[in-house]
């Protein structure tokens, strides 16, 4: 049985965009709404208290979390000895501290548990001319007293209608599968083309079209290293909803994105299923912290990091082409 929580949110605006954080869950960006409109995944399970081991899909798998130190559940060595760390990272576990918050700001902070890392995440929200900027500054420290391993990664669920459009800039021809429902795209590793790959039985499949729930589809995708800082987005284009979404992030930091395209596909079992599209800005191509590679990061004791990352919300005419930036 599910315990009723009590939560306070923090609520941002500018003008007709309102912004919703909620502390006592992960810090989590809960609702972004344009009017009455919201533009991320809506809970799938009512709010509650989460321990340090559930699964990610036992909770309400909705909004805007933060990953850190993995997304996958995995064990790394740490000179203090092996470290535990869940499914889908500490910080969306647990309450974060309100460090400040305005009519149009918020700074939050958090400690993970597996690891001795501090997370900070401002948000600032601004009307622009064609419509809003979400910035963000996120800084990582390092509290223990000795060197970390770590990965972040964004995990922005954003509401999809069939037919909406992802794009990807033009250096990105191929992606990796982290992992893929049946095997539908091929196995944790497999290259594919980007935007329309050949299945199995021979049929293309559009990846940068968005699918309905009944598909049953939710792949996890990754880029290659994005080498070039122009580079550094992704664009999701909702004719219906007269928006386009664009996620901004710094190569030269976060030199990965991750794509979870979900249509109707998670969680298994019975009850309700995501339907969204999540760009993910990522320091590693890999969701577990334990796979090895020349993306693996270690921060120093007392040191910190810092990078940015921007959503834009752009106001389009209805079926509207897509114009990438």
């Amino acid at each position: 049985m599910r315990v009723a929580l009590q939560i306070e949110n923090v609520v941002i605006q500018a003008g007709a965009c309102t912004l919703t954080l909620i502390p006592a869950l992960g810090g989590k960006l809960s609702s972004l709404r344009i009017g009455s409109r919201e533009l991320l995944q809506t809970p799938l399970n009512p709010y509650a208290p989460r321990t340090h081991t559930m699964a990610f899909s036992e909770g309400d798998a909705s909004g805007w979390d933060e990953c850190l130190p993995s997304v996958a559940e995995c064990v790394v060595q740490a000179q203090a000895g092996p470290a535990f760390i869940p499914d889908h990272g500490d910080l969306w576990r647990i309450p974060w501290e309100v460090v400040s918050s305005s009519s149009d700001s918020a700074t939050l902070r958090a400690a993970c548990f597996s690891l001795p890392l501090e997370l900070t995440r401002t948000a600032i929200l601004r009307e622009t001319t064609t419509g809003w900027r979400l910035s963000l500054l996120y800084t990582i420290a390092n509290l223990g007293p000795e060197p970390i391993p770590w990965a972040w990664t964004a995990h922005p669920l954003f509401a999809t209608d069939p037919g909406d459009r992802i794009l990807l800039p033009a250096s990105v021809t191929e992606l990796r599968v982290e992992g893929s429902g049946a095997n539908r795209l091929g196995i944790s590793g497999s290259a594919i083309p980007w935007p329309v790959v050949t299945l199995a039985d021979g049929s293309p499949d559009d990846l940068s079209v968005a699918k309905s729930a009944a598909t049953g589809q939710g792949d996890k995708l990754f880029t290659g290293k994005i080498e070039n800082a122009a580079d550094g987005w992704c664009v999701l284009e909702r004719p219906i909803a007269g928006m386009r979404l664009t996620v901004r992030f710094d190569p030269a930091a976060t030199p990965y994105l991750g794509l979870w395209l979900c249509y109707g596909g998670w969680p298994g079992g019975e009850g309700k299923k995501q339907v969204c599209v999540a760009p993910e800005p990522a320091t590693a191509p890999v969701d577990s912290l334990a796979i090895p590679g020349p993306w693996a990061r270690t921060l120093a004791p007392d040191a910190t990091f810092s990078w940015p990352m921007e959503l834009e919300i752009d106001r389009i005419e209805l079926h509207n082409e897509a114009n990438h930036p």
